[in-house]
């Protein structure tokens, strides 16, 4: 074992203040791409979401500045900017300044509060190139500037103030472009966001204004998140209006609106913890679900809906079609979230309150709704029997007794497998068409690259039954190729690909094969798209030629640029990848070391959710209203490339 002898005191690195987050932003963001520049906001937000949470604030503003600098106002108690009596300096610059301080470790300031840990602000503050502290309280205003990482920049402005009644804090700032890949904020993404925090906290107003484009909104709920269920499922058709159920069960507050939809088949429950969304779930939405499946079993079990020889029912069964929102609220000693991101709860007793909770009320409600409660049974019943039929038909497309290596099977003869038998290293291209199918299987590297040419448009998965969409040749296929099973069955660990490339043609059918792919792996696999398999690929669509080079343009604008360094030359226009030779697809659309991908993300659920709804769906009307509000049909020559593009773990784009 080899020694260094030269390690010793002196390589020790002492990180000192806000050091530390400059050093590893990503320990305290998440990264430092968009998803945690704007982390960087929700951490203002949801301390100004906190005084309205404990009743002492009922408005919060947000404006994106010119410049890409952010304001985030709120009418509470105002931040306290008295000395600290034992660091004896102003509290305020404690918060900004220091990690792990606040008032949220004492519950006599705050009942519950999102923005925990004493880490938000501070952080926030290291990470900018400059940051304004504006406070008012007790008749006075202090306003106090940070620059490049903390560094206090003279003296606080302290002054009187005209109205006593005043209050609040205004925090302004810019993010350091030396610490993110881009400083560029989504206006539609800070609104969601808001959007979401005045149906959290009813009779609250958000306020959003963007100064860069006009644009503004404001949000006000009077009854909070049942008008967040009936805005999810705007367009369907409900089995009653949505349940509504708030208590308080063992320290801890619990609200939920629920509503069962026909002719869905999916489940939507979004859950939040102190406002605070918890996209991966955790021990309350485990204690929801299963509160959830008690109530429905005893109730059908009292009514004789289910025969005594009869299993229970299961809780997919329950929430087949459940548009759902769980919001609970946690004092600080019990709250415990994984990870400072703040994505998932770990709070045991939350576990134990939301299940009780949720099991009284929903039996309550079941048994005082005989007509509404039976027909939710019956519609579990109907998903059960679905159930049983979807497992009957993979036990017949997999011939009961197939291999459980399903990388290296060949499907109806149609899937090219890949040499590789590590999973991590292998790649799957979904191709469109057989003739394209076949340029891939020539051009690919068959040592990491499997094709599966798919024939035809995909079914729609938002419009379709899972046992019909279950008899699917294609959608099973896909299935067993990538190995990981489907919905509750759904086994991120049994991929047999690390990336699942859809490569269809540079035209709106190929768009419409992306859109029906996407929808059935948004509906049936979306952790594979939070994992960050799912890509399309951006095959050229054109190609410029003489006797002595040929290059490749990808829009119209990059064909006007690239002609301009050629004297004479030859353009082909690919109407399709049929029409491009193997090593033409290889060179431009499947060799890693130049092809462009485009990684698929779901940057917000509840988006997601309602554009897959509204645009994949059955209803017309909502579709037809969402193309008259965003799509242009003006006439456009130019081909506008307006992708997410991420810079993959090899260099894909």
């Amino acid at each position: 074992m080899a020694q260094n002898n030269s390690y010793t005191s002196e390589n020790i690195t002492v990180l000192k203040g806000l050091e530390a987050v400059r050093k590893r932003p990503g320990m305290y963001i998440g990264s430092t791409d968009s998803r945690g520049l704007h982390h960087l906001v929700w951490e203002i937000i949801d301390n100004a979401m906190d005084e309205a949470l404990s009743d002492y604030a009922n408005k919060v503003s947000v404006r994106i500045k010119k410049g890409n600098a952010i304001e985030v106002e709120d009418n509470g108690r105002g931040i306290p900017f008295d000395l600290h009596p034992e660091e004896h300096v102003p509290a305020v610059q404690l918060i900004f300044n220091s990690l792990h301080s606040g008032g949220k470790f004492d519950e006599s300031n705050y009942k519950v509060a999102g923005g925990l840990h004493g880490v938000g602000s501070a952080v926030v503050n290291a990470l900018s190139s400059w940051v304004i502290v504006d406070i008012t309280r007790g008749g006075k205003n202090y306003v106090q500037k940070y620059e490049q990482g903390g560094t206090i920049i003279g003296k606080p402005k302290i002054s009187s103030v005209v109205n006593k009644n005043l209050h609040g804090s205004k925090i302004t700032f810019k993010p350091d472009p030396t610490m993110f890949s881009t400083t560029h904020f989504e206006y539609k993404q800070i609104a969601q966001r808001l959007k979401e925090a005045a149906y959290l906290a009813k009779g609250v107003k958000c306020e959003i204004f963007d100064e860069r484009t006009g644009e503004g909104e404001t949000f006000f709920y009077e009854n909070g998140i049942v008008e967040f269920v009936e805005s999810l499922n705007k367009g369907k058709e409900a089995f009653s209006d949505p349940i509504y159920i708030s208590g308080t069960c063992n320290g801890i507050i619990i609200e939920a609106a629920i509503q069962f939809t026909k002719k869905t088949y999916n489940e939507t429950l979004y859950s939040f913890v102190n406002n605070i969304r918890t996209r991966d779930g955790g021990t309350h939405e485990v204690g929801f679900r299963t509160g959830l499946t008690r109530a429905f079993n005893e109730y059908a079990r009292v009514k004789k809906l289910i025969k005594e020889k009869d299993p229970n029912l299961e809780g997919s069964d329950i929430r087949d079609g459940m548009t759902a929102v769980l919001s609970i609220r946690v004092v600080e000693k019990y709250l415990q979230f994984e990870g400072q991101t703040k994505n998932k709860l770990g709070t045991p007793e939350a576990k134990v309150a939301v299940d009780q909770f949720v099991t009284e009320q929903i039996k309550f409600f079941l048994f005082e709704n005989g007509e509404v409660a039976d027909a939710l049974v019956e519609n579990a019943l109907r998903a059960m029997r679905e159930r049983e039929a979807v497992r009957k038909a993979k036990e017949e497309q997999r011939g009961i007794k197939a291999t459980k290596n399903t990388k290296n099977v060949n499907m109806n003869g149609k899937l090219a497998p890949v040499q590789e038998k590590n999973p991590k290293k292998a790649e799957l291209f979904l191709v469109e068409g057989d003739s394209a199918g076949g340029s891939a299987k020539q051009g690919r590297d068959r040592r990491f690259q499997a094709i599966l040419p798919l024939r035809g448009k995909v079914i729609n998965a938002e419009k379709t039954r899972s046992e019909e969409l279950l008899k699917n040749e294609e959608i099973m296929t896909m299935i067993y190729t990538i190995g990981t099973g489907i919905a509750s069955e759904f086994n991120i660990n049994k991929c047999n690909y690390n990336k699942i490339i859809i490569m269809t043609d540079a035209d709106t059918d190929g768009a419409h094969i992306q859109i029906l792919l996407l929808t059935f792996f948004y509906r049936y696999m979306p952790e594979l798209i939070k994992a960050g398999k799912v890509y399309i690929a951006l095959p050229p669509l054109y190609k410029i030629s003489n006797k002595q080079k040929t290059v490749y343009a990808w829009s119209d604008e990059e064909l006007k640029e690239k002609i301009q360094d050629f004297r004479t030359y030859e353009v082909q226009r690919f109407k399709g990848l049929g029409e491009m030779n193997f090593d033409q697809l290889w060179e431009t659309t499947m060799n890693p070391a130049t092809r462009t991908l485009i990684r698929v993300n779901i940057e917000d659920d509840v988006v997601a959710d309602e554009r897959v709804q509204v645009l994949m769906g059955d209803d017309v009307d909502p579709r037809r209203e969402w193309i008259e509000n965003n799509v242009s049909f003006e006439y456009d020559d130019s081909f506008d490339l307006d992708a997410n593009i991420e810079i993959g773990e090899d260099g894909d784009e």
